[in-house]
């Protein structure tokens, strides 16, 4: 068998030049994220969501919604770094990356722990939301709707302005959904949907 020769230097230095060049794009890339959703995904702005902790094959499923606009894209400024920047929008931020840049955000976000947003909510509101939760979403949302593993995105500690944008956007079929899913938002109330994203935002 004939003897394997040994890389090149040269090849092996443009070899982890290249990985240090991909390495510090995605870098940015994240830095672009947490601009909005705060340091390590982690936001203190009502209206945008914690990204921390949401698996990865779920962020990718969003990202991808996004750059085939299948949900809303409402205008957002930036809410860290240079926030005198133009407002922008989820799905021109997305449109802007990679198939291998969404995949390793998602990865990197999805290693980071959920930090659960501190803020009031209704307790009256919160109890009939739990009830809510345990006979329409408890099957796939466990754990209060806080278990990445359940691939549903996660609910428990979102900030409550965010749910409550979130779950009417559902309800009013802005967002991709499923069947059993569509056919449960159908029944419920205004009330109900605040009464349930009140639940969500008291899970601190």
């Amino acid at each position: 068998m004939p003897k394997r020769q040994p890389m090149s230097r040269a090849l092996l230095l443009t070899i982890l030049l290249s990985i240090q060049a991909a390495a510090a794009d995605i870098a940015t890339v994240v830095q672009q994220c947490e601009d909005c959703h705060g340091k390590n995904g982690v936001s203190d702005a009502a209206d945008v969501p914690n990204i921390a902790g949401i698996s990865a094959p779920v962020h990718g499923d969003f990202l991808l919604d996004y750059q085939e606009k299948t949900r809303p894209c409402r205008k957002s400024k930036f809410r860290h770094g240079d926030t005198a920047r133009p407002e922008t929008d989820m799905c021109a931020v997305a449109a802007k990356l990679s198939a291998t840049e969404i995949e390793a955000v998602a990865n990197h976000f999805a290693k980071l722990p959920l930090v659960a947003a501190k803020q009031s909510f209704d307790p009256q509101k919160a109890a009939a939301g739990e009830k809510l939760h345990a006979r329409d979403c408890a099957q796939c949302h466990t754990k209060g709707g806080r278990d990445p593993a359940d691939d549903a995105s996660i609910l428990g500690g979102q900030h409550l302005k965010y749910l409550q944008q979130a779950l009417a956007d559902f309800k009013g079929g802005e967002r991709a959904q499923s069947k059993k899913m569509a056919e449960k938002l159908a029944k419920w109330s205004d009330a109900d949907i605040d009464a349930v994203a009140h639940y969500y935002a008291s899970l601190q």
